[in-house]
């Protein structure tokens, strides 16, 4: 039990009704699950206005109600009745909640990621990294939320604030050092970070994408959301290699009234802004030196080793040559160079960090579920044309007989999602099966058609294009057909385990339909 006017302390807040000096127990949003004593945040949505429920509400016996809006209109019970006003409900739900669960965050080193691509390996790395390195972390991302080696579903990347510190809470109470978090757009829009305080954020990159009605109105909202990362971080590492890196400081700059010099090189930017700010900023890089970068880049596929050789530069310091990772490709070696950022930055011995680079394999992320003597099957989570281009390139280095893309593209989503991936698949695949990836209520046939109309557009040859709507019969097409060297990439679901059509999600692994193709064929 607590009182109200403590777990507000950190609010703004005006008391409409009642008083702030009434005991509480638990904080709610969701009018079915009221308890005794609980606070119920009214919050006013695009379908529900929570608002409108106040009186049922309080007739199940909840006397304590956070507003954002005018509610003089609605019908009131007569009881006595607390109602606290705030900007914003979903802000106030995030400092509720961590005040509910005492402030979990705060006892922990918390690692926030974002960034269109790269969250969910970077994240992976730096947790295993410091697990293979006596340190206990926990994880929240696309992958779920791990904690000390409990896996617990969640239906966002970045949870609602409530589950985000209530999963904080279980992993303090298992041991936890770090929080490892991947950082979505829709998370710091919807406010789900407020109040979170990141000892270390990292910014990978930003390309437009969730641009949509239900998403971002437009790329400049995209970037404003994402860019609330750096305004949340003590310490920031960037990658100063995207080239929206720049935008991204301005706008942090602009929004902390900050001077910066627009002309100028990143790596001045980032000093300027370390000078002129509390936060420090560093960048990484694959391209120049900054504080930390990576040089000498170079790949191998072997039947034993499929991954990236390079050596890691440190800002007048020190470098280390031939460092491996098992995980392909120039923008694998960027999310290295993210994740020893912030390791770097802990009480570990880079040397020790360093090899434990090489027992890393992120599930779902450029994952090679099989391979032979004849041709190898990669799993990846690539679903946008950025992504899918980015993947079919690093392949390409590798110098398969034919590049072959297995793919769909999901349903009530942006349609250019499906026009990128086919022009990237025309430009780059030498062969392409369209097929079905979370349809949820469009037809199938309807979007593999808009994913072949944009593949013949953009040059794509007919008879290198084959559509197979059952996703388990396209991955066992490619296997049964391929050819000696090819590289069969089966892309957009990565560790989703489940195919959605029309509201109903039912068990789907392209991991495991690939081991069992590959038992069925006797390979």
């Amino acid at each position: 039990m607590a009182v109200l006017k403590e777990w507000l302390k950190y609010l703004k807040y005006e008391i409409l009704k009642g008083t702030d000096d009434v005991n509480v127990s638990e904080v709610v949003f969701d009018s079915r699950k009221i308890v005794k004593d609980c606070i119920f945040v009214c919050i006013g949505g695009s379908r529900i206005d929570s608002h409108e429920f106040i009186k049922e509400v309080s007739e199940k016996g909840c006397t304590t109600f956070i507003v954002e809006k005018d509610i003089s209109r609605l019908e009131l019970p007569e009881k006595e009745l607390n109602i606290i006003k705030v900007g914003n409900s979903r802000s106030a739900l995030a400092y509720l909640s961590q005040a509910r669960f005492g402030y979990p965050d705060k006892k922990m080193h918390m690692i926030g990621i974002t960034g269109t691509k790269g969250k969910t390996t970077t994240a992976n790395i730096i947790a295993s990294v410091l697990s293979l390195n006596g340190k206990k972390a926990g994880v929240i991302g696309t992958n779920g939320c791990f904690i000390d080696g409990r896996y617990v579903e969640t239906r966002n990347t970045t949870p609602e604030s409530y589950e985000l510190h209530m999963r904080f809470s279980e992993m303090l109470e298992a041991g936890c050092e770090y929080v490892v978090m991947e950082c979505s757009s829709q998370g710091f829009k919807m406010h789900r970070t407020d109040g979170i305080v990141f000892d270390s954020g990292i910014f990978l990159n930003i390309s437009p994408d969730h641009i949509g009605p239900l998403e971002h109105k437009d790329f400049d909202e995209y970037m404003h959301c994402k860019a609330q990362l750096l305004s949340q971080s003590k310490n920031l590492f960037i990658n100063i290699d995207d080239i929206h890196t720049a935008e991204i400081l301005q706008i942090y700059a602009q929004e902390h009234d900050l001077k910066l010099d627009q002309k100028a090189d990143i790596n001045t930017m980032l000093s300027e802004l370390s000078a002129s700010s509390e936060i420090s900023f560093k960048g990484f890089s694959i391209k120049k030196s900054t504080d930390l970068w990576g040089s000498d880049l170079r790949y191998e596929a072997r039947n034993d080793f499929v991954g990236s050789i390079f050596s890691v530069n440190i800002k007048d310091k020190i470098t280390y040559p031939d460092v491996k990772i098992s995980l392909p490709g120039d923008f694998n070696v960027l999310n290295t160079l993210a994740a020893l950022s912030v390791i770097f930055e802990c009480d570990i011995d880079k040397k020790n960090v360093l090899d434990s680079l090489l027992n890393l394999n992120v599930k779902g992320r450029m994952e090679t579920v099989y391979r032979s003597d004849k041709f190898q099957v990669i799993v990846d989570y690539a679903h946008n044309e950025v992504s899918m281009e980015s993947l079919l390139n690093t392949l390409k280095k590798y110098s398969p007989k034919r590049l072959v893309v297995v793919f769909g593209c999901g349903g009530n989503r942006s349609t250019d999602r499906r026009t990128g991936m086919g022009k990237v698949a025309a430009n780059l695949a030498d062969l392409t099966i369209l097929t079905a990836d979370n349809s949820r209520f469009e037809k199938t046939e309807d979007i593999m058609s808009d994913i072949k109309e944009a593949y013949i557009a953009f040059g794509g040859k007919k008879d290198k294009l084959i559509e197979i709507s059952d996703r388990r019969k396209a991955i066992y097409y490619a296997m049964e057909n391929a050819m000696k060297g090819d590289m069969i990439a089966v892309i957009g679901k990565g560790h989703e385990e489940y195919q959605e059509e029309n509201g109903i999600r039912i068990h789907f692994s392209d991991r495991e339909e690939i081991l069992k193709a590959a038992a069925d064929l006797k390979l």
